[in-house]
């Protein structure tokens, strides 16, 4: 899966602040949505998180917390969307991915 993510906190002007990186595919599990995304917006709060959030130690973090998309899987225990659905999605703040 491709991204766009940091491995250190620091400004928006350094070389190396945003990132393309390549992640493992993840799985829908539960309730969950796995959503293809087709945009994303860069907010405040993505430079925020930029400038201030450290990673954990070898891995980058993932920035976007408004993105639009659509629905590819859906987990055991999601009932309510389906395959296929446009969906835009919020990420709330403090809630861990």
């Amino acid at each position: 899966m491709r991204a766009v993510g940091y491995f250190a906190p620091g400004p928006i002007t350094a070389p190396n602040s945003l990132m393309d990186i390549e992640l493992p595919r993840p799985s829908a599990t539960g309730r969950d949505l796995l959503v293809e995304v087709r945009a994303v917006s860069v907010n405040p709060v993505d430079y925020k998180v930029r400038a201030s959030a450290a990673p954990p130690a070898e891995t980058a973090k993932v920035i976007g917390y408004d993105a639009a998309g659509v629905v590819v899987e859906t987990g055991p225990q999601a009932s309510l969307r389906r395959r296929g659905l446009l969906c835009g999605q919020h990420h709330p703040l403090g809630h861990k991915r």
